[in-house]
């Protein structure tokens, strides 16, 4: 079984005690948005993600710093870097190691950057939501980027089901034809 979550926008990337990591599997995309969010201009990212001159400068200043590879010194485990509702309410900061391996095999993030995230693979901090308009070389949106993508790398996971709890925002990045799995 595999739950499937939201990212959030809010993130905490001060530095964490845990050194277990892992590096997500959907870099090479991530970095074709990265390249294409480098070459916008401020305005553009604001207009493009509806969001105030301080977010959009804070954005702006993240895409031009984004570099690989990820380290425990540029990136942190996602499930520690999230902070909001459902991830207060996981607490990951009091999981054990043994919690961590639990929900590494068990929890998935969706996200408009990265795919799908595992609770361990490194991410740097980001704001790109799953609805953002960004034309690109798939299409006019980031539904039209990742395609079928995100559900080639669930279905590589080989659940048997899988639990939607993600937004319909998110949720919809998902192939539903294309999944092995029961939803």
């Amino acid at each position: 079984m595999l739950a499937v979550i939201s990212p959030s926008k809010t993130q905490d990337f001060e530095p964490t005690q845990i050194d277990v990591f892992t590096q997500t599997r959907q870099i090479e995309q991530s970095q074709v948005l990265v390249d294409l969010l480098k070459g916008k201009t401020q305005d553009d990212i604001a207009s493009l993600m509806s969001i105030s001159d301080k977010l959009s400068k804070l954005n702006f200043d993240r895409f031009q710093t984004f570099s690989t590879p990820f380290t425990l010194s540029n990136a942190k485990q996602a499930l520690l870097a999230f902070k909001g509702d459902v991830y207060n309410g996981i607490d990951a900061q009091s999981l054990s190691l043994d919690d961590f391996e639990f929900a590494q095999g068990h929890l998935r993030m969706l996200s408009g950057l990265y795919g799908v995230i595992r609770p361990l693979d490194l991410i740097q901090p980001y704001r790109l939501e799953m609805g953002t308009k960004l034309k690109n070389s798939q299409g006019k949106n980031l539904y039209e980027f990742w395609g079928d993508q995100i559900s080639q790398v669930l279905n590589e996971d080989e659940s048997e089901v899988i639990i939607n709890l993600a937004s319909n925002e998110y949720f919809k990045g998902i192939d539903k034809k294309s999944i092995n799995a029961k939803i």
